[in-house]
């Protein structure tokens, strides 16, 4: 069954991680699992300290030269009644000033105890969106989130 913005809303900020889809110059899609919070129509992800082979990150760069994102989270089960999917399109810009990093940081650190222990440094990856899409095999509020 089709979700509705709300259901879709409320299934992506129940995930733990979800995927970012972006587009590289050219026109490839690029997808990389995420950690991330929302607040309303607005998600936010960092570049934290796990260990990457540089900070200079493709993500980053297709998003400044496309900033046009997805962001997916689903939930996969044996029971097939529980399955959902959700994904939020948008526009997304490359936050790297502290004062504006510091409020999606606090929101990050609130939700992953990781967080809490070592906080991001950024950049922050703060996406607009513009549309909620979704689809759940059995009415939400009959099954958990997953």
């Amino acid at each position: 069954m089709r979700l509705g913005e709300g259901d879709a809303r409320r299934l992506l900020a129940g995930a733990r991680v979800a995927r970012l889809a972006t587009v590289t110059q050219g026109g490839r899609p690029h997808i990389v699992p995420v950690t991330f919070a929302l607040n309303g129509d607005r998600i936010y992800s960092a570049v934290d300290a796990k260990p990457k082979t540089t900070r200079n990150l493709r993500r980053l760069a297709n998003i400044l030269a496309n900033p046009q994102v997805a962001v997916l989270a689903d939930s996969y089960s044996e029971d097939w009644a529980a399955l959902w999917w959700v994904r939020a399109d948008g526009r997304a810009a490359v936050l790297e000033e502290p004062g504006l990093m510091a409020g999606p940081l606090a929101l990050l650190r609130e939700r992953y105890p990781q967080y809490r222990q070592a906080l991001p440094d950024g950049p922050v990856v703060a996406i607009e969106v513009e549309r909620w899409t979704g689809w759940a095999a059995s009415p939400p509020g009959s099954r958990s989130s997953g």
